[in-house]
C-alpha cells in the first residue's frame, strides 16, 4: 500500500515526497485514513514506528481543506506531549511538512523553560498548528493568553507517560477549557487503567488500532546483557567503547546525580560525554541535546527523561548502566536504537543483585538474550541470599468485621467528644 491510498491528497502526497518517505508504516496506514474520516482514535504504538507522521500528515491536510473562521488564525490543531524534548521535536516534524505545502500555516512549541512573552509573540502572529507541554499550555490558559475556541483536533502522544509522570490533574483542567465538539487523537504505547480512563473521559465512540504486534520490542535491536560487578561497570563501559570502536552511545542512569557523576568520570577519562536530566535549564538541555546530535557529544549520559520520544538518527548503542524500573521502561529505553527499520544494539550491565528484575524483563519482552561475561570484567562473588521473613501469625490480621467494629468504635468516640463539647 502506497501514501497515495490513504486518502492523501496530490499536494499532501507532495510533500511525502519531498520527505521521502517510501511505504507507510502499519500506524500510519491505519491511522491516516480513519483521521481523515474525523474519528475519534485511540492508536498503540511503539516508538519509532513513524507515530508522529501518522497523526501529523492528516492534520495537515484537514486544516489546510477547511479555512479559519477567523482572520487571526487561531489555534486549530493541539498536540500535548510528556516532555519539552518531545515537544519540540513533534513541532519541528510539522514544521519540516508544512515547508512543502502551498502555503504555510504557521506552527509553534509552547513549552517550559522558555521566554513566555516570545510564546505569545508567536501565537498573535499566527499559529494554527501547537505542540505543548501541559505545565505551559495551563500556563497560558489561566492568564487567556491561548485561544482555543476553535480547536478542531486534539492530539495527545504517549499517553502513558503524561499520566505516568503525575500530568492528570493538569489534564482535567485543560480538558474543561477545550470545545467539546472536536476530534481527539489518543496514542500510547500501553494502556495501564489510568490512559484506559482517561480515553472514557475525553473519546466518542473511539476507533482502536494497535500497530505494536505482538512483539514488545523492536526486532531489529540486537539485546546483550553483560553480567559485572557494579563497581567495575564504568571500567567495563570505557573498555567497550575503545574495543568495540562505539561511535555513538546513550547511557541510561537512576538517577540526575548518577549522571553528572557518571559524565564528569568518563570526561576525566578522555571520552566525550555529557550529562541529560531534569535539572538543567532548557536551554541547557536543547543545548546538550543538539550537540549529541551532532556527535560533538560520544556518550550522553542521561535520566529516563530521554527515554521516550527523543529520536536520535543513526543512534548504534543504548546503554542501560542502570537497570530501568520497569520493564515498560526498558522497552523504550531501547527503543531509542534501532528506529525507523535501522539496526542497533541495547546493552545492559547485571549485576547479582538485578537478576531476579532482568527475569521480569526477559519475560515482559518474551526475549531471553543470552548472559555475557568480559574478560578482565567477570562477575565475581556469590549472588545475595534471600533473607526469609517470619512466617504470619494466624489469627492477628484483624477480620472485616473486626475491623468494622474498630471503625464503629472510633466513630462513636467521636461523636461522644462532640457532643461533650457541645454540652460545654
Amino acid at each position: 500500500m502506497s501514501f497515495s491510498d490513504l486518502g492523501l491528497l496530490a499536494y499532501m502526497n507532495s510533500v511525502v515526497d519531498a520527505v521521502a518517505y517510501t511505504d507507510p508504516t502499519p500506524i500510519q496506514e491505519q491511522s491516516i485514513p480513519l483521521i481523515l474520516e474525523g474519528v475519534d482514535l485511540i492508536a498503540k504504538a511503539q516508538t519509532g514506528t513513524g507515530k508522529t507522521a501518522a497523526f501529523a500528515l492528516p492534520v495537515l491536510q484537514i486544516l489546510t481543506q477547511n479555512e479559519p473562521d477567523a482572520e487571526t488564525c487561531p489555534v486549530r490543531a493541539l498536540v500535548l506531549t510528556p516532555t519539552r524534548e518531545l515537544a519540540q521535536q513533534v513541532a519541528d516534524a510539522f514544521k519540516t511538512f508544512e515547508t512543502h505545502l502551498p502555503s504555510p500555516i504557521g506552527i509553534a512549541a509552547m513549552i517550559g523553560g522558555e521566554d513566555l512573552d516570545l510564546q505569545v509573540a508567536q501565537l498573535r502572529s499566527g499559529v494554527q498548528v501547537v505542540v505543548a507541554t501541559p505545565g505551559r499550555l495551563l500556563e497560558l490558559v489561566c492568564s487567556d493568553l491561548i485561544d482555543l475556541e476553535q480547536l478542531r483536533v486534539l492530539v495527545i502522544d504517549e499517553a502513558d507517560r503524561l499520566l505516568a509522570l503525575g500530568f492528570a490533574e493538569e489534564l482535567g483542567h485543560l480538558f474543561e477549557a477545550f470545545p467539546v465538539e472536536r476530534q481527539t487523537l489518543l496514542f500510547s504505547a500501553t494502556y495501564p487503567k489510568k490512559v484506559v480512563a482517561l480515553t472514557q473521559q475525553i473519546l466518542r465512540n473511539p476507533v482502536q488500532v494497535n500497530a505494536s504486534g505482538d512483539m514488545p520490542t523492536v526486532a531489529n535491536i540486537k539485546q546483550r546483557v553483560i553480567e559485572v560487578n557494579a563497581l567495575n561497570r564504568r571500567p567495563l563501559l570505557c573498555h567497550l567503547l575503545k574495543a568495540e570502536d562505539w561511535k555513538h552511545v546513550l547511557v541510561f542512569v537512576k538517577s540526575k546525580r548518577a549522571a553528572r557523576n557518571l559524565a564528569a568520570k568518563l570526561r576525566r577519562d578522555g571520552i566525550r560525554a555529557d550529562e541529560f536530566h531534569g535539572d538543567l535549564w532548557q536551554d541547557e538541555r536543547t543545548a546538550v541535546l543538539r550537540r549529541f546530535k551532532q556527535r560533538s557529544i560520544r556518550v550522553l549520559v542521561a535520566t529516563d527523561i530521554a527515554a521516550r520520544g527523543i529520536d536520535i538518527e543513526n543512534l548504534s548503542t543504548v546503554v542501560n548502566y542502570d537497570l530501568p524500573r520497569s520493564p515498560v521502561d526498558y522497552i523504550h529505553r531501547i527503543g531509542r536504537t534501532g528506529r525507523a527499520g535501522a539496526d542497533g544494539v541495547a546493552v545492559s550491565f547485571v549485576d547479582h543483585n538485578d537478576q531476579a528484575f532482568f527475569k521480569i524483563i526477559e519475560k515482559r519482552t518474551r526475549q531471553s538474550p543470552p548472559r555475557e561475561q568480559i574478560a578482565g570484567f567477570e562477575l565475581k562473588g556469590a549472588p545475595p541470599e534471600k533473607a526469609k521473613g517470619q512466617p504470619p501469625v494466624k489469627g492477628k490480621r484483624p477480620s472485616k468485621k473486626d475491623k468494622a467494629r474498630a471503625a464503629a468504635a472510633r466513630d462513636s468516640a467521636r461523636s461522644d467528644e462532640t457532643d461533650d463539647q457541645d454540652s460545654d
